[in-house]
């Protein structure tokens, strides 16, 4: 049996139908960026999630986000006299020269930052078994880190991806920018199903000029990722944020099942109840997972595991805390 192709295909033998349509996977093209038509719907949901996140983040993410990621360097701000315990390496022997008594230099951390994210629309996204898709989940989790960058007066873009660029916004600042982002998340439609996490990778390095934050938030059931996660991760700071539904690491034991892939629509006949299935399929999911965080430590890339069965703050809260913890060292 065609097991290799089983970890895909198990998802939707219990998944809720598709919420949007689905067409053929398309050719290579070049990304929109123009903003696709939206539907009320849509817009009360942005609101409503705007309204959500802004909380979360005014209360718990402010000095988290900022402690965590710092700026590109120190701008000078100003010219001040000496004051005692001020670090004598910071005075200003021009200035105290001509003044007849001491000056130091004062600077601010420059803070502007760059965050982007690379958000995976692909079929397989469109799944979850428990309270939400993994779609649903990546659109509040875009949210918070978007709200969170915009109020750190950090520039904030997304590119989603399928197997090609589906769609870009370039990044900016501003609340209204940052709405406009997430509404584009929840509103996009895709043109294609497979996945191609590279591509997408490869495209965020010829695009971005200067270093960046970048939030990949996928599901990273793909081929081909290591060489272009670690010509990314040499320029950019990654995080790998993993959405996962417990469906995926559990085969139920419901008899005799059709399974279809969310991406290609191909079918597969599967007896859950024998043994010999389930443990292949134990096996297979372990040494994905294993997998997957080998590579990602080698890269000294940090991971955010997050799943349909729970929220997105715990998750997001141990990553900032954890990340903290390790700059202090």
């Amino acid at each position: 049996m065609a097991f290799g192709l089983f970890r895909r295909k198990n998802a939707s033998a219990v998944a809720a139908p598709a919420r949007g349509r689905r067409g053929a996977a398309a050719p290579p093209r070049l990304p929109s960026h123009t903003s696709p038509a939206v539907p009320p719907e849509i817009l009360r949901q942005v609101k409503l999630l705007e309204l959500r996140t802004r909380g979360l983040v005014n209360s718990l993410f402010t000095g988290e986000y900022r402690s965590v990621f710092k700026g590109q360097g120190m701008e000078f701000a100003e010219v001040r006299e000496y004051q005692s315990g001020d670090e004598v390496r910071s005075i200003d022997w021009n200035v105290t020269a001509r003044m007849q008594r001491p000056y130091v230099k004062r600077y601010i951390e420059e803070r502007e930052l760059t965050v982007m994210l690379a958000v995976d629309v692909s079929g397989s996204e469109r799944f979850g078994t428990h309270r939400r898709f993994k779609s649903e989940v990546a659109s509040e989790l875009a949210a918070v880190l978007a709200m969170s960058a915009i109020r750190n007066n950090d520039r904030v873009g997304a590119v989603m991806f399928t197997d090609a660029i589906e769609h870009v916004v370039p990044p900016r600042k501003g609340r209204r920018h940052a709405l406009r982002l997430i509404r584009d998340i929840l509103a996009y439609e895709p043109k294609g199903r497979g996945t191609d996490i590279g591509a997408a990778l490869e495209y965020l390095n010829k695009m971005l000029a200067h270093k960046a934050i970048i939030f990949i938030v996928s599901d990273f059931i793909g081929e081909n990722v290591e060489h272009p996660l670690k010509l990314l991760s040499q320029r950019h700071d990654v995080v790998a944020v993993t959405l996962e539904d417990p469906s995926e690491r559990l085969l139920p034991d419901i008899g005799l099942v059709r399974l279809v892939d969310p991406e290609t629509g191909q079918t597969l006949d599967v007896d859950t109840s024998d043994p010999e299935v389930r443990k292949q399929f134990d096996t297979q999911v372990s040494e994905e997972a294993s997998r997957r965080r080998h590579l990602l430590r080698r890269l000294a890339i940090d991971e955010v595991p997050v799943t349909t069965e729970s929220g997105i703050m715990d998750p997001l809260l141990r990553f900032f805390r954890t990340r903290e913890r390790k700059l202090r060292k």
